[in-house]
């Protein structure tokens, strides 16, 4: 469908001729000679974008120009004016329209402007969309589970959003969310903001452990052009596109300790400067951070600064693992079959008794995101309609026997074994399974290759030759 033209102009000649340009641009133009035709035609024909002339009979273009942006909000307006000043193109900004052209006017000018103005038009209404989705698709409902530990942390966040909702247009506190790999602190990062005060501004997140710390400071802060070798054109780092909104630093553990002196300047006075610039700029941008790992241990370690931890927690949040929370085993898996099922055009699977007990007894090292993974394979093999426990990928990891590792929340463990003892052995049995080829033992156990390498680590395991 053509976009919709309306010019708003007095001079018969003027407004032909601009109306039979544009239609052969391929716009559905309307032209009205007064501001009480012009306002009608609005009411009638809904136009895109608004020409608007200044010298109106009976009534001058910024009387209109303010009657109009207060009663249609929405639509761009354009003036056009022969006695141009620099007073009245300000009262013209002012008032709500988007550019302002001078008489004689050059039609392809005109037409370059109404583009732009669509573009930019375009832009936000997409940016609006999947601002509005993603919206839609965050808030404390997304934290799925009816556990003790569950609710106490959707108690906690709904306490800090209330609080948040009085502090007007002050900066809300840095939030600190910990809990092992996989437990959903980016959901609970989301949330926070989507349920917050700045659910309308930017939800930026980076993941530092995911770029190398030479890069790291780049992608954050921005740079000037010439500021390094290959920096060609100027760059907004990641925290003035977040102004307005949040940043979600995920894996804050990871981040070089030179880069946290610049982070906590940040946090301090609010300003960021470029690589290359000599100049801070202001910025209002909300932290999050997120780990998995153990700050206290990292800065006893000196590998992590104590003035900025204790500035990142200021209210923390920790997500409980999959483990700590048994009664929302089913219902989480009962909600990634509904939605792979879904996604895969699958219908009527369901999980066997046996198989619902076999999830049960798991410990889920992975936690949550490796239910989810395992679900999801689950349901793009599955050949039958009733999904048992030989089908659930980790039991291939337990050599066929799910009851290998009972959970401890079912009061039924096995007899000598420790959690941690028998996430090591599943561990050991995936990398000899493999060959210790950590991807496929990875994708075996139905975690990331960092979670892995990090469970590797903790429990100190070594290939034997």
């Amino acid at each position: 469908m053509a976009n919709g033209i309306l010019i708003i102009e007095d001079e018969a000649v003027l407004a032909k001729n601009i109306r039979l340009y544009l239609e052969r641009s391929g716009f559905e133009v309307r032209t009205a000679e007064s501001a009480e035709d012009g306002q009608q035609q609005i009411d009638e024909f809904s136009p895109d974008i608004v020409v608007l002339d200044y010298q109106l009979p009976g009534r001058n273009g910024l009387d209109f120009l303010a009657t109009l942006h207060r009663q249609n909000p929405g639509i761009p307006v354009i003036m056009l004016t022969g006695q141009a000043s620099v007073d009245m193109a300000v009262e013209a900004m002012k008032l709500g329209a988007v550019d302002f052209l001078t008489k004689p006017l050059a039609l392809g000018k005109l037409k370059l402007v109404i583009e732009k103005v669509l573009g930019a038009e375009r832009t936000e209404k997409t940016l609006a969309y999947y601002r509005d989705r993603e919206s839609r698709h965050s808030g404390i409902a997304r934290l799925l589970g009816d556990s003790i530990p569950m609710r106490q942390l959707k108690a906690l966040t709904q306490r800090l959003l209330e609080a948040e909702s009085a502090l007007g247009d002050d900066e809300p506190p840095s939030v600190l969310i910990t809990g092992e790999t996989g437990t959903g602190k980016e959901v609970l990062a989301r949330a926070i903001h989507f349920e917050g005060p700045r659910q309308s501004g930017p939800f930026i997140e980076l993941n530092c452990g995911s770029i190398p710390a030479q890069l790291l400071e780049a992608e954050l802060f921005g740079h000037e052009r010439g500021a390094f070798t290959d920096a060609k054109e100027r760059k907004i780092g990641l925290v003035e596109a977040a102004d307005g909104g949040t940043l979600f630093l995920d894996e804050i553990g990871d981040m070089d300790i030179a880069l946290q002196v610049k982070l906590l300047k940040l946090l301090e006075e609010k300003s960021v400067r470029r690589l290359g610039s000599v100049r801070d700029q202001k910025v209002n941008v909300r932290v999050i951070a997120a780990t998995h790992q153990p700050l206290e241990q990292l800065v006893s370690d000196g590998r992590f600064r104590s003035d900025l931890y204790f500035r990142l927690r200021i209210v923390q949040l920790t997500l409980p693992p999959l483990r700590e929370r048994n009664e929302d085993i089913l219902l989480l898996a009962h909600h990634f079959l509904a939605q792979q099922c879904a996604r895969y055009k699958k219908e009527n699977l369901r999980f066997s008794a046996a198989s619902e007990q076999t999830m049960l007894n798991y410990a889920w090292p992975g936690n949550v995101r490796e239910l989810r993974n395992i679900i999801e394979q689950t349901v793009l093999m599955a050949a039958e309609s009733v999904i048992e426990p030989t089908q659930l990928p980790f039991c291939a990891v337990l050599g066929g026997n799910p009851a290998i590792q009972s959970h401890p929340a079912t009061g039924n463990t096995t007899s000598g074994l420790s959690l941690e003892q028998t996430e090591r052995d599943l561990l050991a049995k995936a990398l000899d399974k493999t060959a210790w080829n950590v991807t496929h033992a990875a994708r075996l156990l139905g975690v990331s290759r960092d979670t892995l390498r990090y469970r590797i680590e903790k429990h100190g395991l070594a290939r034997k030759f």
